[in-house]
């Protein structure tokens, strides 16, 4: 039985951008990476939504 990987965030938001970029198929992508296309699905949508906070005023959220 295959054992769980833990990615890092650094990792995880580089094959989003990827992804978001649209230059490759997110199969491509899984098969360079060794991740299932459902995880590169999962993050670039984290990114997504997860992007207007960068932008937010007050510093670092929690």
């Amino acid at each position: 039985m295959n054992k769980r990987r833990n990615h890092d965030t650094g990792f995880k938001a580089r094959v989003a951008l990827e992804a978001l970029k649209g230059e490759r198929k997110v199969s491509e992508l899984a098969a360079e990476y060794g991740v299932h296309p459902t995880m590169i699905h999962q993050w670039k949508k984290s990114l997504l939504y997860g992007a207007a906070d960068i932008f937010e005023r007050g510093g670092k959220t929690a």
